[in-house]
Protein backbone atom coordinates (compact mmCIF):
# COMPACT_ATOMS: atom_id res chain seq x y z
CA UNK A 1 0.00 0.00 0.00
CA UNK A 2 1.29 3.44 -0.70
CA UNK A 3 2.34 5.78 2.63
CA UNK A 4 0.48 8.95 2.54
CA UNK A 5 2.66 11.93 3.54
CA UNK A 6 -0.70 14.06 4.26
CA UNK A 7 -4.29 13.21 4.53
CA UNK A 8 -4.71 15.63 1.69
CA UNK A 9 -2.99 13.22 -0.59
CA UNK A 10 -5.79 10.25 0.20
CA UNK A 11 -8.12 10.18 -2.61
CA UNK A 12 -11.43 8.95 -0.09
CA UNK A 13 -11.03 12.50 1.37
CA UNK A 14 -10.46 14.27 -2.08
CA UNK A 15 -14.01 12.44 -2.85
CA UNK A 16 -15.62 13.24 0.81
CA UNK A 17 -14.67 17.05 0.14
CA UNK A 18 -16.66 16.94 -3.76
CA UNK A 19 -19.39 15.42 -2.01
CA UNK A 20 -19.76 18.54 0.99
CA UNK A 21 -19.31 21.23 -1.94
CA UNK A 22 -22.21 19.33 -3.82
CA UNK A 23 -24.44 19.09 -0.62
CA UNK A 24 -23.25 23.00 0.64
CA UNK A 25 -24.33 24.15 -3.10
CA UNK A 26 -27.56 22.54 -3.26
CA UNK A 27 -28.46 23.93 0.30
CA UNK A 28 -27.03 27.03 0.50
CA UNK A 29 -29.96 29.46 0.51
CA UNK A 30 -32.48 26.30 1.83
CA UNK A 31 -35.26 27.72 4.31
CA UNK A 32 -35.47 24.05 6.30
CA UNK A 33 -32.58 24.75 8.52
CA UNK A 34 -32.65 21.88 10.50
CA UNK A 35 -32.56 19.35 7.51
CA UNK A 36 -30.00 22.13 5.82
CA UNK A 37 -27.59 21.70 9.00
CA UNK A 38 -28.10 18.14 9.39
CA UNK A 39 -26.87 16.98 6.08
CA UNK A 40 -23.97 19.52 5.74
CA UNK A 41 -22.95 18.28 9.35
CA UNK A 42 -23.43 14.71 7.89
CA UNK A 43 -21.34 15.56 4.84
CA UNK A 44 -18.39 17.34 6.57
CA UNK A 45 -17.88 14.15 8.95
CA UNK A 46 -16.88 11.97 6.35
CA UNK A 47 -13.81 14.24 5.12
CA UNK A 48 -13.15 15.48 8.61
CA UNK A 49 -13.27 11.98 9.89
CA UNK A 50 -10.92 10.85 7.34
CA UNK A 51 -8.37 13.40 8.38
CA UNK A 52 -8.32 12.90 11.63
CA UNK A 53 -7.91 9.00 11.87
CA UNK A 54 -4.96 9.82 9.80
CA UNK A 55 -3.00 11.49 12.26
CA UNK A 56 -4.01 8.89 15.10
CA UNK A 57 -0.52 7.15 14.82
CA UNK A 58 -1.94 3.50 14.45
CA UNK A 59 -4.28 1.55 11.16
CA UNK A 60 -6.33 0.08 13.46
CA UNK A 61 -7.31 3.67 14.92
CA UNK A 62 -7.39 4.93 11.47
CA UNK A 63 -9.39 2.26 10.11
CA UNK A 64 -12.03 2.80 13.35
CA UNK A 65 -12.15 6.38 11.77
CA UNK A 66 -12.81 5.31 8.44
CA UNK A 67 -15.44 3.39 9.56
CA UNK A 68 -17.17 6.52 10.98
CA UNK A 69 -16.75 8.03 8.14
CA UNK A 70 -18.74 5.33 5.85
CA UNK A 71 -21.44 5.64 8.48
CA UNK A 72 -21.40 9.46 7.89
CA UNK A 73 -21.68 8.89 3.87
CA UNK A 74 -24.84 6.76 4.96
CA UNK A 75 -26.30 9.18 6.65
CA UNK A 76 -25.89 11.62 3.60
CA UNK A 77 -27.43 9.17 1.16
CA UNK A 78 -30.37 8.50 3.99
CA UNK A 79 -31.04 12.58 4.05
CA UNK A 80 -30.99 12.56 0.12
CA UNK A 81 -33.64 10.18 -0.08
CA UNK A 82 -35.47 12.06 2.65
CA UNK A 83 -35.05 14.91 0.83
CA UNK A 84 -36.22 13.95 -2.13
CA UNK A 85 -39.32 12.57 -0.12
CA UNK A 86 -39.55 16.14 0.76
CA UNK A 87 -39.38 17.72 -2.67
CA UNK A 88 -35.73 19.28 -1.68
CA UNK A 89 -34.48 16.88 -4.85
CA UNK A 90 -35.05 16.02 -8.30
CA UNK A 91 -34.92 12.14 -8.93
CA UNK A 92 -31.67 13.37 -10.81
CA UNK A 93 -30.04 14.76 -8.20
CA UNK A 94 -30.59 11.91 -5.96
CA UNK A 95 -29.18 9.28 -8.40
CA UNK A 96 -25.71 11.96 -8.43
CA UNK A 97 -25.59 12.69 -5.10
CA UNK A 98 -26.45 8.65 -4.38
CA UNK A 99 -23.86 7.56 -7.18
CA UNK A 100 -21.21 10.09 -5.27
CA UNK A 101 -21.89 8.31 -1.95
CA UNK A 102 -21.84 4.99 -2.85
CA UNK A 103 -18.46 5.57 -5.11
CA UNK A 104 -17.19 7.22 -1.96
CA UNK A 105 -17.89 4.32 0.15
CA UNK A 106 -16.26 2.04 -1.82
CA UNK A 107 -13.23 4.14 -1.91
CA UNK A 108 -13.04 3.78 2.02
CA UNK A 109 -13.72 0.65 1.83
CA UNK A 110 -10.71 -0.22 -0.36
CA UNK A 111 -8.32 1.95 1.44
CA UNK A 112 -9.71 0.15 4.77
CA UNK A 113 -9.16 -3.43 2.83
CA UNK A 114 -5.59 -2.12 1.89
CA UNK A 115 -4.77 -1.18 5.23
CA UNK A 116 -6.10 -4.48 6.47
CA UNK A 117 -3.85 -6.77 3.72
CA UNK A 118 -1.22 -5.15 4.48
CA UNK A 119 -1.52 -5.72 8.67
CA UNK A 120 -1.92 -9.34 7.68
CA UNK A 121 0.78 -9.32 5.26
CA UNK A 122 3.38 -8.30 7.88
CA UNK A 123 2.34 -11.29 10.83
CA UNK A 124 1.53 -13.89 8.21
CA UNK A 125 1.73 -13.38 4.54
CA UNK A 126 0.07 -16.91 3.97
CA UNK A 127 -3.35 -15.93 5.62
CA UNK A 128 -4.19 -13.62 2.51
CA UNK A 129 -5.27 -16.38 0.25
CA UNK A 130 -6.83 -17.94 3.74
CA UNK A 131 -8.76 -14.57 4.41
CA UNK A 132 -10.14 -14.28 0.95
CA UNK A 133 -10.99 -17.90 0.77
CA UNK A 134 -13.57 -17.68 3.73
CA UNK A 135 -14.41 -14.10 3.10
CA UNK A 136 -12.94 -12.39 6.15
CA UNK A 137 -11.51 -9.61 4.78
Amino acid sequence: MAVFKDFEEIIAWQKAIDLSVIIHTKFRDHKDFAFRDRIHRASISVSNNIAEGFDRGSNKDFRRFLRIARSSCNEVRSMVILGQRFGYFTPQEVIEIRGHCIHLNATIFNLMKAMREDHLKSIAPWLIPLGYWVGYL
